[in-house]
């Protein structure tokens, strides 16, 4: 039968999928338990991806299927090109796609989620968007725009008004186009009909997430009226939040995989680990879903938690990332197998990141830590080291030179912080140890690539891009430990350096 887009077959029946019989012998799928048609928007989401649908939408899920929260389902947003296909799937199935947990050894859980019951593609029509924005029922706009999609710039910390985007949305009679102009006209013309304001929810991975979008939306707000900004300064809340579900690219054999184990057919199905956690702070506007019921942890200061993961598995992430491509992995769980990362990782958040960290109530740290790796090193995950590659310049500054910072500060160790920069730098040369391609995917490649290609001549010239790292080529002991690891990466390789660096002490 044909449901919303999505085929459900019952056990050994055939299914005819583009002139093809297939045999279905696996169990029925369990559906969403919940009747859609009552329920009504009350969250507007920007950025509908593979993290957004195994997190967020999988909480308020939870909560529909216990028969509660019917005001509080999700409306996706999409602003950019990219984000088209995402509307084509989720119209096709009226919002309804597959999350399938997988196991370490191998074993699916597979359900529906239906939380998401519409999606506006803003290039299409914006003014939907404004008016599904200006609507009393919304009361959350939610964001998973990625690291770099608030506009900070890496160095001052403020937000960039001189971006090309930006400058152009603030002119006269302009049509909103981004997310900041979008919320912003949404938010104004709630003002202007004296509706009360929506929450705004970022659900990114940037240290004090919360404050960030209120600073970039509250300065964007001023730049086009300034009486405007001070309202949302005063009125809007900004909550802080900590999530965490490693969620790789959807491979391109998951729906496939999906169809054989379960008959049904999903166009872009979602595939996640087990874990998952969402760290809130508990401070909105207009009220919230009864989260703690889907197992959040409503807590008044996220910023333990939050650091935590930051600057232990994110961090983490990219201490895999560029020593596991130069290694000759190409996934995670390959590298993370391998007993010198599990060395090194265990030493960089043992001696380096921990002493970081504030008290976490409630988290044993030792197994965190441990548990970190053991999630990395799930095969049936099939994350990519390319994806932790990626856009480098919007997660290093966040994750790890902050770490780097601190520790000099008190004079700490660095040394492995200082090698996973330095093991960037050698990424961003753009040809492995093989002497094979690396496609670099950065906004600022053309930038960093040919500071990076320098460096066999200038072995300092990366650290010159001051707006990714400040002034810390003023910082001759941070260089010296970064000028060390180059060098043995450039000498002795990624292998011998990480053995090296695993060996002291």
């Amino acid at each position: 039968m044909l449901l919303s887009g999505l085929i459900i077959c019952s056990p050994h029946e055939l299914l005819l999928r583009h002139g093809t019989i297939v045999s279905v012998t696996h169990t029925t799928l369990p559906r969403a338990s919940y009747d859609r048609t009552g329920l009504t928007t009350g969250i507007v989401h920007f950025g509908v991806g593979g993290f957004h649908r195994a997190h967020q939408a999988m909480f308020v899920d939870k909560l529909l299927a216990r028969g509660g929260a019917h005001e509080w389902a999700i409306c996706g947003v999409g602003v950019l090109p990219g984000d088209r296909r995402m509307r084509d799937v989720l119209t096709a199935q009226d919002g309804q796609y597959t999350l399938s947990v997988v196991e370490p050894d191998g074993s699916w859980d597979t359900r529906v989620i239906g939380s998401i019951i519409e999606y506006l593609y803003a290039p299409d029509d914006p003014e939907a968007v404004l008016v599904k924005l200006a609507d009393p029922a919304t009361r959350i706009v939610s964001l998973t725009i990625t690291e770099g999609g608030y506009g900070i710039d890496a160095v001052t910390g403020e937000f960039d008004a001189s971006a090309p985007a930006v400058v152009a949305e603030l002119a006269p009679n302009a049509v909103p186009a981004t997310v900041f102009g979008l919320v912003v006209e949404g938010l104004a013309r709630r003002r202007a009909a004296g509706i009360a304001p929506f929450t705004v929810m970022s659900c990114d991975n940037i240290e004090g997430n919360g404050h960030v979008a209120q600073r970039v939306f509250g300065t964007f707000a001023r730049l086009r009226d300034p009486a405007l900004g001070e309202w949302i300064e005063r009125e809007v809340k900004f909550p802080n939040s900590m999530v965490d579900r490693i969620t790789p690219v959807t491979p391109p054999e998951a729906s496939g995989e999906v169809l054989r184990r379960t008959g049904i057919t999903d166009e872009w199905p979602v595939v996640t680990e087990s874990f998952s956690q969402w760290v809130l702070e508990d401070s909105f506007t207009l009220g919230r879903p009864p989260y703690e019921e889907a197992g959040v942890q409503m807590v008044r200061d996220v910023a333990p938690y939050e650091l935590m993961k930051l600057r232990l598995l994110n961090a983490s992430h990219q201490g895999v990332a560029y020593f596991g491509q130069l290694c000759g992995y190409r996934f995670v769980h390959e590298a993370a197998q391998d007993p010198l990362f599990d060395r090194f990782l265990m030493r960089y958040m043992d001696r380096e990141a921990t002493p970081t960290l504030r008290p976490i109530p409630g988290v044993d740290l030792d197994l965190y830590k441990r548990t970190t790796i053991e999630r990395f090193a799930n095969p049936a995950i099939g994350d990519t080291i390319a994806r932790l590659c990626a856009e480098s310049s919007d997660r290093i500054p966040k994750w790890v030179l902050p770490v780097i910072r601190e520790r000099l500060a008190v004079d700490g160790e660095i040394a492995c912080a200082a090698a996973i920069v330095a093991s960037w730098a050698r990424y961003a040369e753009g040809v492995d140890e093989q002497g094979e391609p690396i496609e670099v995917v950065d906004r600022l490649r053309d930038e960093l690539m040919p500071l990076a290609r320098r460096q066999r001549t200038e072995p300092a010239a990366f650290l010159t891009a001051r707006t990714v790292f400040g002034d810390l080529i003023d910082e001759p002991r941070f260089v010296r430990a970064y000028l060390a690891a180059l060098e043995s990466l450039h000498t002795k390789g990624a292998r011998a350096t990480l053995t090296e660096l695993v060996g002291k002490g």
